[in-house]
């Protein structure tokens, strides 16, 4: 059963890879390894690619090789979902711009001011239920729109790109992330050996891997972050006349992630923050908001990339090809029930609505034959589309009956089609308005195998990376260290540091001395030499994209006795004239008594309301107060971490005895306002609207 290794081989150790068309690699079964096969024993040939009709052209259903290794992914966790677990949904509706009547003739983009209801369900991918919420992961964004020609699935995360090109790769990945099997950890993280030896052996996965060690991974809020279709799809109007699109959303309240040390505390002091944050801000009326943009496109201008647009691991910069906006998604109710809504909630890419259609994307077509398999085990039987959340709002009429769960069949006598029973009890028939693929002839053999126009995988990992700030640049780099540290075997970190060098020398230089490495590795050998003269992309950055708001934040007080009630007063009449909201934290949550002799309720215990919770802090605090302070280590606590964190701190005088015993410099920065009356209000708030001070971080 040995085969003998081709020229593209590779060692790495005492292991023999091979490299596949598109630069993957992957074991052969040398002497010693065992030979893969399916579950029926047959020797498998390629466990890289999916059966295709052409290099380009869409996966084959007679795959069955990918049909049995993906069923039993799908059907290996009961009863919460094998990746998205642990999600929080929302009702609400989109509400179309202007008729799109020249790119799509699907329902909901045909008259400007229609609104569509939706459900959106957020989540994090490798974790399970009952993981916490700020875990270094992606984070799914998928919306179901409830249009009137039936239900389209929008199901895309917050990160534009994916880890692998080829759907028969999914299980490997996610096996990869997940908790070991032989140990059962680490949970929601992938800071250990297994994930990282999957990726050093995937180079397509180097342009996603920036972006999961960048902030775009730790983000502050669901309200704070974008979300992407992630891949090529196609819009069809009304004559027939199709083009490509990618699916963008984009927040109204702006981008914003936290640091890795803010996401650690969080985790630990509210392992529900994102859950929290989304539940409170609607129930405040404080509705969420995004916009869907729209990047379109012919075949003329996709032939013009020197990348393919049905390669999942690329993007198109916006620079070059604008979004743009058609309609807003408006979240403004919660589920009555989060199990019969958020957790029973079914998406799947394959829920399509006339207008809209597939590419031949080899990720997207494996999807599309997936996601019934999870639903059927998930859900337990084929009528889970008669729950009133996947349920369409419009009409239907089919001839699907029975089954587990049954709540509609067919009335009457007709349950097939063609019948001569005419109009009453005949049931549905076809119509020519009904949804019709685009008519697409396939080229080239029946074959396994990546295109050509797959091979690069670093130029748009060093784009992405060269166009973050100073500060984000630094935080990829202290995320793959931190990652990276973590893998026991050095080979591995050695491995993926042979990548980086592929995609900025200084990263890799910044790595591997975090490791400790005493040289750097021989770089990998690229498929295809990367290119060094793409231009940097603006929109690619979270900083670079600042929302010049604090409209939807948090502001932490601390207070103690003999607080001015009159600093308080103005403190939130400033943070409610911009949109945000304030809560007070006290040595006791019974709160504390003002100058005046007023009593002022807290909304959180000290211990219960740390600094990380909150976007900005203030410490209001008396004199007597600021000593009680001193003896209280969470007290100290906030403090530290809200300098640690690049917060901007609003203080009374006495607070200062409080930075010195938790051991901030003497000589505060301008992050810091010192408030000695109501007027001084006013340039802290200002302050806040840049969210963090990051001239701090840049003389640490």
């Amino acid at each position: 059963m040995a085969r003998s290794t081709s020229k593209n081989s590779a060692t790495y150790g005492d292991q023999q890879v091979r490299r596949g068309a598109g630069g993957e690699t992957h074991q052969v079964a040398e002497e010693g390894y065992d030979v893969l096969t399916t579950q029926q024993g047959m020797p498998v040939s390629d466990d890289q690619n999916t059966l295709k009709q052409g290099a380009r052209g869409p996966s084959l259903i007679e795959d069955a090789h990918f049909r049995e290794k993906i069923f039993h992914f799908d059907h290996e966790r009961i009863p919460e979902r094998v990746v998205h677990a642990r999600g929080y949904g929302a009702h609400g509706f989109f509400e179309t711009y202007e008729p799109l009547t020249d790119l799509t003739r699907a329902d909901l983009f045909q008259r400007a001011g229609e609104k569509t209801p939706v459900f959106v369900r957020f989540s994090t991918v490798a974790g399970n239920k009952g993981s916490f919420d700020l875990a270094r992961d992606v984070r799914g964004f998928a919306v179901k729109f409830y249009t009137q020609e039936g239900n389209w699935d929008l199901v895309g995360n917050n990160i534009p790109v994916f880890f692998i090109q080829d759907a028969i790769k999914f299980p490997d990945v996610v096996h990869s992330v997940k908790d070991e099997p032989d140990r059962a950890f680490p949970q929601a993280a992938s800071a250990h050996d297994n994930f990282w030896d999957f990726i050093s052996l995937t180079p397509e996965s180097m342009h996603m891997i920036m972006w999961v060690m960048s902030d775009r991974a730790i983000p502050r809020s669901f309200r704070f972050m974008q979300g992407f279709g992630v891949h090529t799809f196609r819009l069809v109007n009304a004559k027939g006349k199709a083009s490509f699109v990618k699916f963008i959303w984009k927040p109204k309240l702006g981008m914003q992630s936290v640091v890795w040390n803010e996401a650690v505390k969080i985790n630990g002091a509210d392992p529900d923050f994102h859950r929290r944050d989304l539940w409170n801000a609607i129930q405040m009326g404080d509705f969420p908001e995004w916009e869907l943009c729209l990047q379109s496109f012919d075949q003329k201008f996709a032939d013009s990339f020197d990348f393919d647009v049905l390669d999942p691991t690329k993007l198109i910069p916006e620079e070059i090809l604008p979004a743009r906006p058609v309609g807003r998604l408006v979240l403004d109710r919660m589920p009555e029930n989060f199990f019969a809504e958020t957790e029973q909630v079914a998406f799947m890419t394959q829920n399509i609505v006339p207008g809209i259609d597939f590419s031949n994307d080899p990720l997207l077509q494996g999807r599309n034959f997936s996601y019934l398999d999870t639903q059927l085990k998930r859900l337990g039987g084929p009528n889970f589309t008669h729950l009133p959340i996947n349920a369409p709002k419009c009409p239907f009429n089919h001839f699907q009956q029975d089954g587990h769960m049954a709540f509609h069949n067919p009335r009457g006598r007709a349950n097939y089609e063609p019948n001569s029973w005419g109009t009453e009890i005949g049931g549905p028939r076809e119509t020519e308005a009904g949804f019709r693929s685009i008519e697409e002839e396939p080229e080239g053999n029946k074959q396994r195998i990546r295109p050509e126009s797959f091979a690069d995988h670093y130029s748009q990992a060093r784009q992405f990376y060269l166009s973050q700030t100073l500060v984000e640049q630094r935080h990829i780099g202290e995320a793959l260290v931190f990652e990276l540290s973590k893998v026991e075997t050095p080979a591995i970190r050695e491995r993926l540091v042979s990548h980086l060098i592929n995609i900025d020398a200084d990263l890799a230089q910044t790595v591997a001395d975090g490791l400790g490495l005493r040289a750097l590795p021989k770089a990998a050998t690229p498929m295809v030499e990367p290119r060094d003269d793409l231009p940097t992309s603006d929109a690619l950055s979270i900083l670079k994209n600042a929302p010049g708001t604090f409209k939807g934040r948090k502001l932490g007080v601390l207070i103690t006795d003999g607080v001015d009630a009159s600093l308080i007063d103005a403190l939130k009449q400033a943070v409610d004239a911009e949109g945000a909201v304030m809560e007070l934290v006290a040595p006791t949550v019974g709160g504390v008594e003002a100058s005046d002799g007023t009593l002022i309720a807290a909304h959180h215990k000290i211990d219960g309301g740390p600094s990380v919770v909150f976007d900005a802090v203030a410490i209001l605090a008396g004199e007597e107060g600021a000593l009680g302070l001193l003896k209280l280590p969470p007290a100290r606590d906030f403090v530290a971490d809200a300098y640690a964190h690049y917060k901007f701190v609003a203080f009374t005088e006495p607070a200062e005895k409080l930075f010195a015993k938790a051991g901030l410099p003497e000589d505060l920065d301008d992050g810091f306002f010192p408030l000695g009356n109501a007027s001084d209000v006013k340039a802290f708030i200002a302050a806040c609207r840049d969210l963090r001070f990051w001239d701090r971080a840049d003389g640490a």
